[in-house]
Order: structure tokens, then C-alpha cells, then sequence
């Protein structure tokens, strides 16, 4: 079962730094949320699966996925759960650059075109990984009907995926956690 005030905790124990640093998209930030933290770990992958099968409960898809390698222990987590609870579902896997050899695709995973997927990132900023993983389900023939974030530092990510006209949710925010988001 979720328990989100234990996802919570395992964020502030084991994810949240605080100091300088340089995100992803280029921006400073005073603290640091390392997702891996939670995602590769028993524990708090457990609660991430469980939280995003109860979050997606009323969504109707086929596959879930995202971009490597973020991406990647979620998708396990979450087929896990999903099969302790007798459900069948995929998992895909987005390359950051396509395959060299074989057949040198983006996707990696039993997905066919015309499916409907849901796409994840353990933290979201502005987004852009995770729309970069979305334009390439898209491309390659995906419906993506969900975009889900464990943790958003509510930093634009929404917003960006809402122009993009993609249907987002998250399990947490930063204000979760007791952070004040940043200013751009």
C-alpha cells in the first residue's frame, strides 16, 4: 500500500541536499533532490509504485516509461506492483541516443504502435527530459496520455508540459518536503 508520509520522509532522509548546484536545465539551486536515491532503493521504489498505480488509477494505458536512466528503476518498480496486483502492463525504456547497431531505435521495450503510455521522470524541473521522451514516443507512434513526475521542484515542468498539450500529475512537490520553490 502508498503510504505518502513515508515517501516523504524517505525523500528528506535520503534524496534532499542542500548546498550549490548546478541543475540539469542550467539554473542554480540552494538544494538538490537526487531521485536515484529514492528509486534505487527498496523501500522507497515500493511506495513510488504503489503512489503511481494510485495515481493513475482512472487512466487507461497500456505502457509506462521514460527516459533512460532516470526512468529506469521506476518502470520496474511499477510492473512489479502492477503484477502483485494481477495487473498486466508494459514497461519501455527511451534512449538518449538511438541504438547504434541492430535496429537503432530510441524505444527499447514490448511497445506497438498506436498504444497508450504514460510517461515518467523522478524530478521534475522545466521538463524537458521527459518531453523529449514523450516527442519520441510520439514519433515513434505512442499515444502518451500522462506525463507523471515522483517529485516536482515546480519550476515550470507543468507549465511546459501543459503547452505542449500533455495531460500532467506528480506524486510530490518540493512544498511537500518543506522547500520553498525557486524563483526563476
Amino acid at each position: 500500500m502508498y503510504d505518502r508520509d513515508r515517501l516523504i520522509e524517505l525523500f528528506k532522509e535520503r534524496a534532499l541536499k542542500f548546498g550549490d548546484f548546478t541543475l540539469v536545465s542550467g539554473k542554480k539551486s540552494n538544494y538538490y533532490l537526487d531521485g536515484k536515491q529514492i528509486t534505487l532503493h527498496s523501500e522507497g521504489l515500493r511506495q513510488v509504485g504503489f503512489g503511481l498505480l494510485e495515481l493513475l488509477k482512472d487512466v487507461d494505458f497500456d505502457a509506462i516509461g521514460g527516459m533512460a536512466i532516470g526512468a529506469d528503476p521506476i518502470v520496474g518498480g511499477v510492473l512489479a506492483v502492477a503484477a502483485e496486483q494481477g495487473r498486466s502492463l508494459d514497461g519501455f525504456m527511451v534512449r538518449k541516443e538511438a541504438k547504434g547497431h541492430g535496429t537503432q531505435k530510441y524505444l527499447e521495450g514490448p511497445v506497438e504502435k498506436g498504444q497508450k503510455v504514460v510517461v515518467i521522470d523522478d524530478v521534475v524541473t522545466t521538463g524537458g527530459s521527459a518531453l523529449l521522451a514523450a516527442q519520441r514516443c510520439q514519433d515513434f507512434g505512442l499515444e502518451v496520455v500522462k506525463m507523471v513526475g515522483i517529485c516536482d521542484r515546480l519550476q515550470g515542468g507543468q507549465a511546459n508540459f501543459e503547452e505542449n498539450g500533455l495531460s500532467y500529475d506528480r506524486l510530490l512537490t518540493v512544498e511537500d518536503l518543506g522547500v520553498t520553490p525557486l524563483k526563476d
